[in-house]
């Protein structure tokens, strides 16, 4: 029987034939979802521990270049926290974290493929990078677009200050004769690597083609590669389960008149791909950075939002907190995720189990939801773009 055949699953053959037997009745007769709670805690640790090192590698790269433009003293005056530990705690005391390995939510796989492509990015290593996109999207289609700033990590390396800084530093040192500094500055920075990224091209296509021959083997006999392709990423795109969740495009799907549904479909899934070349071309030189806003604008404008999308983009977010130390709102924002959080499950179950509410009800904190992450995003963002200019009023002064 063709795991598609109903409308409960729209996932990957390959997780149902790993996580499936876990989920079926024991000799006992209980459920042995405790098994496959435990595997996901075991999932978000490694995922913990790579977000770690990536946080580490990220700093490493910060210190070559504050050294390079001989701002370690100017930069460092104050405590510099170690990001990567930072993160990775975020990442695993987060309580939607905790809840999604309890509920036996498939998100930490997801977030793993997605910190496994990025901390490959990190290293260099093309065939682990490939083989965390090709699985992230897999799995869910929206990492698609983490493929810019992958191929920026992979050509021009971890995240540095922008590549005026470096040349305003090379000016001022020697402005008669800057030929030789500003030649090694901007070969360190600004040289893009494409073997590297040709070799993650091989292993992309390489990996593409065993995630399709296996799912081709597993669902030979109950189906095929097209009846997984229409469940699964046109189950995502056309939206056509309107259960409550934790975003807002349900809402406005079921009440939307027919007539406008294909409009309003092409105009939200747009929505996402509209903003990835404006932010790539202004946070080029930050890649992880830019990694880290890729994945908290789909966690918000993605069709079939879950908790643990907000646990892995916050998880991201510790990676920087030397340069957003001077974030504004955060006060705003930390009690209005605990509030959204608990708000959320109340007022889902005084509209779903005791029928005392409405759809409004819990709409309003899918809404506010949406409204503080769209907040730190651009928080976020212009905080980043705020260090980078203090960097090079720096440099002139």
């Amino acid at each position: 029987m063709s795991p598609y055949s109903g409308s409960m699953y729209h996932g990957s053959p390959l997780l149902l034939s790993v996580l499936g037997p876990l989920t079926s009745k024991g000799s006992g007769g209980k459920h042995a979802h405790v098994y496959c709670s435990l595997i996901l805690v075991a999932v978000d640790f490694l995922a913990a521990m790579l977000i770690r090192a990536t946080g580490r590698r990220l700093q490493m790269s910060r210190n070559r270049s504050l050294k390079s433009l001989d701002l370690t003293k100017a930069v460092n005056s104050s405590a510099n926290v170690s990001a990567g530990d930072i993160a990775s705690l975020i990442y695993l005391w987060n309580p939607w974290a905790i809840v999604t390995c309890v509920g036996s939510c498939t998100s930490p796989i997801e977030n793993l493929m997605v910190v496994i492509m990025i901390y490959g990015a990190c290293s260099r290593l093309a065939p682990l990078a490939a083989f965390g996109y090709v699985m992230a999207t897999h799995l869910s289609l929206y990492p698609a677009i983490l493929i810019v700033p992958v191929i920026l990590l992979l050509g021009y390396g971890p995240d540095a200050p922008p590549t005026k800084v470096f040349l305003l530093k090379s000016s001022s040192a020697c402005k008669s004769d800057m030929s030789e500094y500003e030649k090694q500055t901007s070969l360190k920075v600004r040289r893009f690597s494409r073997i590297t990224v040709l070799n993650f091209i091989f292993w992309l296509f390489i990996w593409s083609c065993y995630v399709l021959l296996l799912s081709s083997i597993i669902l030979k006999k109950v189906g095929g590669l097209n009846e997984m392709f229409e469940k699964t990423y046109g189950f995502i795109l056309t939206v056509k389960d309107l259960s409550p969740n934790i975003g807002v495009l349900w809402y406005f799907f079921a009440e939307v008149f027919d007539f406008f549904r294909s409009f309003f479909l092409i105009v939200f899934n747009m929505n996402i791909i509209f903003v990835v070349l404006p932010l790539a071309i202004r946070l080029k030189h930050r890649p992880c950075f830019l990694a880290f806003v890729y994945t908290a604008i789909v966690a918000m404008l993605k069709s079939y939002p879950s908790a643990g999308d907000s646990a892995l983009y916050l998880g991201l977010l510790g990676l920087f907190a030397n340069e957003l130390a001077e974030m504004q709102f955060t006060f705003f924002l930390f009690f209005g995720y605990i509030g959204v959080s608990l708000l959320s499950p109340v007022m889902h179950n005084l509209w779903i189990w005791r029928g005392t509410g409405n759809a409004n009800f819990y709409f309003a904190t899918g809404l506010a939801y949406t409204c503080l992450q769209t907040v730190l995003v651009v928080e976020s963002v212009g905080s980043m773009i705020k260090h980078d200019r203090k960097l090079r009023l720096l440099v002139t002064s």
